[in-house]
């Protein structure tokens, strides 16, 4: 099992990574980020709590009747993107692994399959 500050790094490992943070779900608070210039990591935290549960709540509203649980988000922007990985621990609640990736030097998909290995071995 992964701990926290091992998580991180190995998130800032990934190429392209500009900067990380580890967002508890339920509070919508930095659980520990890495140290990106300019950053608010508590305003930045609730903001992507807030988008992530307004993106499930219209899910769940195109798709009723039917169960709809969120593995992870993309978003792409002029500035980066955007990868969150949402998962489920036994110690913490809901924790979301969010990483802003360089347009230029990231690959995507490389990047989602890294934060799935990451996310599984943090939840183990």
């Amino acid at each position: 099992m992964l701990g926290i500050d091992t998580c991180l790094a190995e998130v800032m490992a990934i190429p392209g990574a500009l900067d990380a943070m580890l967002v508890d779900h339920t509070s919508g608070m930095a659980v520990a980020f890495s140290q990106a210039s300019g950053v608010d990591a508590d305003r930045s935290a609730a903001a992507l709590t807030e988008a992530l549960r307004a993106t499930s709540d219209g899910l769940a509203r195109t798709c009723p009747g039917d169960v709809v649980r969120i593995d992870d988000m993309m978003v792409t922007t002029d500035k980066g993107h955007h990868l969150l990985r949402l998962m489920e621990t036994v110690f913490e609640g809901p924790l979301v692994i969010y990483v802003r990736l360089d347009l230029e030097r990231a690959n995507l998909a490389l990047a989602r399959h890294r934060l799935q290995s990451i996310a599984g071995r943090l939840t183990t």
